[in-house]
C-alpha cells in the first residue's frame, strides 16, 4: 500500500477521510499535529493556511508516496496556486470531499488548475468513493491518465 499524505485547509475533511480510509468510526476531532500512522499522514489545516508552517508539509511529503490535495465542494475559494503540484516529486491526486450539497464541478476545476490529473469524489460519512482511493493506493504505479473517480 502506498503512503498517502492528506493536505487541505481547516475543515476540508482530512481527518474524517483518514478515519473512513481506515474503516474506523467517524469521530470528529481537530487535528493538532501531523499524524503519521501506517500508510496515512494526516496534517492540520493550519499548516497549509500559514506560510510559517507550510515548510513542514514539504518535509513530510518526502515520507509519502502520494500527496492528496483535498478540496471540499462547499469551499468558497481555493488556497492552492496554479500548477503547484509541479513542485512535488510525488504522485499528487485531488480529492473532492463533502460531495453532497456543494459545487463539485468548481472543486474539480480548482484541483485541475493545481495540476491534479486524477481526482476522486468522496463522502467520508457514507463511504462513497473511499474504496476508489484505497484501490488506487493498492495498485502499482503505471497509468497516469487523467481521470475523475465518482
Amino acid at each position: 500500500m502506498k503512503k498517502l499524505m492528506l493536505v487541505g485547509r481547516v475543515g476540508a475533511g482530512k481527518t474524517t477521510l483518514t478515519q473512513a480510509l481506515k474503516h474506523e468510526r467517524i469521530d470528529y476531532h481537530k487535528t493538532q499535529y501531523i499524524g503519521y500512522e501506517d500508510w496515512l499522514i494526516d496534517t492540520p489545516g493550519e499548516y497549509l493556511e500559514n506560510a510559517c508552517l507550510a515548510s513542514a508539509l514539504a518535509l513530510y511529503s518526502y515520507e509519502a508516496d502520494v500527496v492528496g490535495i483535498l478540496m471540499a465542494s462547499d469551499e468558497p475559494f481555493s488556497l492552492y496556486p496554479p500548477n503547484c503540484t509541479c513542485h512535488v516529486n510525488r504522485d499528487v491526486i485531488g480529492i473532492v470531499t463533502k460531495i453532497h450539497g456543494g459545487n463539485t464541478e468548481r472543486a474539480d476545476r480548482w484541483l485541475r488548475l493545481t495540476g491534479c490529473k486524477t481526482i476522486f469524489h468522496v463522502d467520508s460519512v457514507t463511504g462513497e468513493g473511499v474504496e476508489d482511493i484505497i484501490k488506487y493506493l493498492s495498485e502499482p504505479r503505471e497509468n497516469k491518465e487523467e481521470t475523475t473517480k465518482n
